[in-house]
């Protein structure tokens, strides 16, 4: 059972909603944040990148930096580039990418059901980019960006979401930069609020798709706050954190892939027999190859592409993880032949979304700073709610969601 609120959401007028709107925080760097928000006083990055509001080189953990986050808060509600919500509403977030939209819902989720695992996580967290939005949600006392959640589908949920997307939407626009739409309705009418509540009622889970870091410190904080009233009832506004949560049926995980600096002393012939052990390997030639299905990988070294298939035997398809493909490869190619043992800290590898391409894993061998790159086939929502439900945790660098939520649609306030 899975239980989320509506909520009172802040969020730009309506002709303001393009200059207000961001990337997520942690998609880009202080100076891309900067120049994308260069000249525009009401660009959210001011709130959730306020080290752009400071000279050049300050630290963003700087508590002067939170500081200004908060201070930046309360500015654009008192000049009104911010306005809360009359009464607790759900809201439809749309995003359109290749043509495909999906349709998420977005909710107040409930604190106890991450702590008790009824929120299902599939990554592991680091303590210190958690604590760093912590930071930044006790300032503000506020979820500034929203966490992005799966759900089984549900029939019932789709009619409701249908009912509005059929109306004018409160926001429509493309992003600039990746060219996605992202179209917004208010849901504000009591019987559809309720049947939404109702409906999630219903569900065993809900599963964290991306921002694990984000959902952990939201989760965090609304804890630590019940902790500190001695009047908690549970029933309070911090008991809950902003989500947008999307049917998994209409949800794609994009392919996350690797480059390496170094065949670890081998030769690339010596490197490829190697390889021979445990996947049958193809010569593709100079014409970029895309990995076929799960346990087939494209290789890319010495300026050429190679088909990996994984040998029958090399992995368990009864083992939610040692069936992923991103476990076969980190055992048997970047351990056993390449020696790198935790893709976490090793300084040899590095990872690259799918959504730039092969050509970018081309590139980075091509341009001498990367010896080799492997893609690989995505994992698949099923997978990634069964390694869930077993209580299993991902590899790391396993999965890459694509569009990203922007950020600045809606706010939730933990009052």
């Amino acid at each position: 059972m899975v239980k989320i609120k509506p909520f009172k959401g802040i969020r730009p007028p309506k002709d303001l909603i393009e200059q207000v709107a961001s990337r997520p925080y942690d998609v880009l760097n202080s100076a891309e944040a900067r120049e994308e928000a260069a000249g525009n006083e009401k660009s959210l990055y001011h709130i959730i990148k306020p080290e752009i509001d400071f000279p050049e080189g300050t630290d963003e953990h700087d508590p002067r930096v939170y500081e200004k986050a908060a201070e930046n808060f309360r500015m654009f509600q008192e000049k009104g580039w911010l306005v809360q919500d009359e009464k607790p509403c759900y809201y439809v977030y749309a995003q359109t990418m290749n043509g495909k939209t999906q349709y998420g819902l977005v909710v107040g989720a409930y604190v106890p059901d991450y702590m008790n695992g009824a929120i299902k996580k599939h990554e592991l967290t680091r303590r210190d980019k958690e604590e760093d939005r912590m930071k930044h949600v006790r300032v503000n006392n506020a979820n500034i960006e929203p966490v992005f959640f799966a759900y089984p589908e549900n029939a019932e949920l789709d009619a409701i979401v249908a009912k509005y997307v059929a109306r004018k939407p409160e926001y429509d626009f493309v992003a600039p930069g990746d060219g996605f739409g992202h179209t917004f309705w208010v849901i504000d009418e009591d019987s559809d609020i309720d049947a939404i509540t109702a409906a999630f009622e219903k569900m065993p889970a809900m599963y964290i798709a991306d921002g694990h870091h984000r959902s952990a410190a939201a989760a965090l904080v609304g804890a630590e706050k019940a902790t500190q009233n001695p009047n908690h009832k549970g029933d309070e506004e911090y008991n809950y954190f902003m989500a947008v949560c999307f049917p998994a049926n209409q949800l794609t995980i994009i392919d996350y892939n690797r480059v390496v600096k170094d065949l670890n002393g081998l030769t690339p012939e010596q490197f490829l027999q190697a390889l021979s052990e445990h996947f049958i390997v193809e010569e593709k030639g100079t014409e970029v190859y895309k990995p076929a299905a799960l346990h087939n990988f494209s290789l890319y070294v010495d300026g050429k592409w190679y088909s990996l298939t994984a040998k029958p035997g090399t992995y368990d398809d009864n083992d939610p993880i040692g069936v992923l493909d991103v476990t076969i490869s980190s055992n048997l190619i970047l351990d056993k032949v390449l020696g790198i043992k935790d893709l976490r800290s090793d300084k040899r590898i590095d990872f690259v979304g799918g959504i730039r391409g092969l050509g970018e894993l081309k590139k980075r061998v091509d341009s001498g700073e990367m010896k080799m790159a492997l893609a690989l086939y995505p994992v698949s929502m099923k997978q990634l709610m069964d390694i869930a439900d077993t209580g299993n945790i991902m590899p790391p660098k396993t999965t890459w969601f694509e569009p990203k939520l922007r950020s600045g649609l809606v706010i939730h306030k933990l009052e």
